[in-house]
């Protein structure tokens, strides 16, 4: 009888252990998106005994280049935050655009992300729906949402790609600034993929 109860009380203790598992939300465990390599479900790392690895447990680089950033990078574009972006992925309505150095990008990334460089940016609006010209870009019709994001609120990458694709025409009310970034992403366990070279 005594052993029963033991393997009765280990077996609901760990489904209690399952169930109280590090969401990413109250309600939501982990979300697949499609990938151009298939679908990938992005979850919270369920150790809650993780710990920040390099370079993400820095807390002071110098300024420039790396100066805290704006909420708003530009007029017209709105900020979001990590629900925000995996609501974005899971429904199909933007674009996620890695704004860092490829060599960042493919260190690892948030799954679903493209890699567009912020030196890139405003040459690359062909990638976003936009006719060129012979006095530069046309932005017009249906424009998808872009989603940037570089290493976090220090990075002026994604600011930077934001700024130089609304001086090329593309419009800044389809732009959304995920100003968390990698920093915010990795320090809230979700899950990294390495991005594609």
């Amino acid at each position: 009888m005594r052993c029963a109860l033991l393997a009765f009380c280990v077996v609901t203790l760990a489904s209690q252990a399952i169930a109280d598992g590090v969401g990413i939300t109250k309600d939501t465990m982990s979300v697949v998106v499609e990938t151009e390599e298939g679908p990938i479900e992005i979850i919270r790392n369920q150790d809650p005994d993780a710990r920040l690895g390099e370079p993400w447990v820095k807390t002071s680089r110098p300024c420039p280049n790396f100066c805290i950033q704006p909420m708003t990078p530009a007029a017209g574009v709105t900020t979001i935050g990590e629900l925000e972006v995996l609501d974005f992925l899971k429904t199909g309505s933007g674009i996620l655009v890695d704004g860092r150095v490829r060599t960042e990008y493919e260190e690892g990334t948030i799954p679903g992300a493209i890699s567009v460089p912020y030196t890139e940016a405003a040459d690359r609006l062909g990638e976003f729906g936009c006719e060129i010209d012979f006095d530069g870009w046309i932005c017009e019709g249906d424009i998808p949402n872009v989603v940037l994001f570089c290493n976090g609120p220090w990075c002026g990458q994604s600011p930077s790609a934001a700024r130089r694709m609304i001086e090329a025409g593309f419009p800044a009310e389809n732009i959304y600034y995920h100003r968390g970034g990698m920093q915010n992403w990795n320090m809230l366990g979700l899950t990294v993929t390495p991005g594609k070279s």
